[in-house]
């Protein structure tokens, strides 16, 4: 095992110890999760994980990457004391919390440019890729070639805003949260979240057969 590895795998049994403390049946309706026995399940995109202080699955069996581990982890350790609903869409620059520039770098080098390079030209495979993750169209007014939503996580939805190239101005890709994200997640794991959607909308593109 590696060093980072290693160093993963002690924070994830941190994390495992902390869930296990905490009571998901009252965290249940807040979060939007389905308590189980000593767990719960939350929905992550278009698939279930299970979490608990035992550790965390999908649907399969299989523990989730580390990066879906932490984000999983957060979204309960992070649970707010009561629902909070802001349905006004913003960049990860727009939160109150004190968000590192990295991050804001991160965030535009991992989902927003990631996505746009891969699908420059592509809108109609963007779109049957975002399908396939049960993203659904949303009418911004604004005439984007493409406007899609995703649930990300129970009470986190991620909004994406294509514009492909067109004669004069270059492609354009923004993905927008909705403003209450701030309260169920910490800057580090929203980053990490627009990472994931940019992840599973190009799998999804490559496991329909087409080639980068």
């Amino acid at each position: 095992m590696t060093e980072q590895s290693k160093v993963f795998e002690t924070h994830y049994q941190d994390y495992c110890r902390r869930i296990g403390r905490c009571d998901l049946g009252a965290a249940a309706e807040i979060l939007g999760l389905v308590p189980e026995e000593q767990g719960g399940w939350i929905r992550f995109l278009n698939r279930d994980y299970w979490v608990s202080g035992e550790g965390f699955r999908d649907d399969s069996g299989r523990r989730p990457g580390y990066g879906l581990c932490v984000i999983l982890a957060k979204y309960v350790l992070l649970c707010p004391d009561r629902v909070i609903r802001d349905p006004q869409w913003v960049g990860i620059r727009d939160f109150k919390k004190d968000a590192a520039i990295t991050n804001v770098n991160f965030f535009t080098s991992d989902t927003e440019q990631a996505i746009l390079k891969h699908f420059q030209s592509r809108t109609d495979r963007m779109e049957l890729a975002g399908q396939a993750l049960a993203g659904k169209p949303h009418d911004t007014g604004a005439g984007y070639d493409l406007s899609m939503v995703f649930d990300l996580l129970p009470r986190i939805r991620l909004l994406l805003l294509f514009n492909d190239k067109d004669e004069g101005f270059p492609a354009m890709c923004r993905v927008l949260f909705e403003k209450h994200a701030e309260f169920y997640l910490d800057p580090e794991s929203l980053v990490m979240c627009g990472s994931a959607l940019a992840r599973s909308l190009i799998s999804s593109d490559r496991e329909a057969g087409h080639e980068d």
